[in-house]
């Protein structure tokens, strides 16, 4: 035999799991069967069963990472795509060897100084760029975590492991699992879904809006916002634009809040003291600001969603 032949790039599936994934293409050549009870969201799935009637839509625009259950077979396909020009890896051990190492992996986050929504907001940030198996090991000081985070594992379908409270500091471990199709369609059906309608430019009322709505996308619901009247001011920039206005349209424009940082508390605002004061104790409390909120709601959305397709 020539070992030239038989040679290919490979890694491991510890140095696999830091690289930057968003840059390749994982390719997962289990049987649909063994992914649906251990799924892996980030990989495109190939059974090998049927490798080579679809073998030509694997996508050639990024390196291509290749896995089995066991390493075997993945070797053998790596080769046959390198042959076909892809620059292909394989992952030495297949998924065993990766799920391995996942357990060994825990990614940590320190949560302490927050306050709700934020925790589950982040904690929903790091659970989702997460592999499916790996464990998420929290700390954090908000005594009504506990019953929340049992609740967003519920919610979302991912294992809480334990949970407990120790000199004061609530200590979690997730497991990130993934839902099945069937359970996904169910989460989808459930008429849990959120709507809120803003209509107050006041900055309390907005505050607790996006408190709630963020909470509410962090724990997988579909949320919809509407803006009106007063409300508008909201979404409004700060800058300023030359558009074609009536007299009225301008006096209106002039005397209405631009943007968040503009609005004012529906009581003892104080000439603009008191909305100081109140996002001074925001601060202070751990709680995330409302421009920290407004800016979030769009990126954990997005997350959601890429996690969710069923949503799309």
């Amino acid at each position: 035999m020539n070992k030239n032949a038989v040679k290919i790039k490979s890694i491991s599936a510890k140095d696999f799991i830091k690289l930057n994934h968003s840059k390749m293409h994982i390719v997962d050549l289990r049987e649909k069967e063994l992914v649906s009870l251990h799924p892996f969201t980030k990989a495109l799935n190939f059974p090998f069963s049927q490798i080579w009637s679809d073998i030509d839509n694997i996508p050639n625009d990024k390196p291509v990472y290749i896995f089995c259950h066991s390493g075997e077979i993945s070797i053998e396909v790596t080769r046959i795509l390198e042959d076909r020009g892809y620059n292909a890896t394989n992952i030495e051990g297949g998924y065993q060897a990766i799920s391995k190492t996942l357990l060994q992996n825990p990614v940590y986050l320190d949560l302490k100084e927050e306050k709700c929504p934020g925790i589950i907001i982040q904690t929903a940030d790091a659970i989702n760029e997460m592999f499916d198996g790996q464990h998420l090991i929290i700390e954090a000081t908000e005594e009504s975590f506990i019953p929340d985070i049992a609740v967003w594992c519920e919610r979302t379908g991912n294992k809480l492991i334990s949970v407990y409270t120790d000199s004061k500091v609530v200590h979690a471990e997730i497991e990130k699992k993934s839902f099945s199709e069937e359970k996904q369609f169910k989460m989808f059906a459930d008429k849990n879904d959120k709507t809120f309608i803003v209509f107050s430019g006041d900055l309390d009322k907005v505050i607790s809006a996006f408190i709630i709505a963020n909470g509410a996308v962090a724990m997988g619901r579909k949320v919809t916002m509407f803006f009106t009247f007063w409300g508008l001011s909201v979404l409004r920039k700060p800058k300023k634009f030359f558009i074609k206005k009536s007299f009225i349209e301008r006096l209106f424009s002039f005397m209405l809040p631009k943007g968040t940082k503009d609005l004012k508390l529906s009581k003892m605002n104080m000439g603009g003291f008191g909305a100081k004061m109140i996002r001074y104790i925001m601060k202070n409390k751990g709680v995330g600001s409302l421009e920290y909120l407004v800016e979030n709601s769009e990126s954990i959305i997005k997350n959601i969603l890429k996690r969710k397709k069923w949503y799309t």
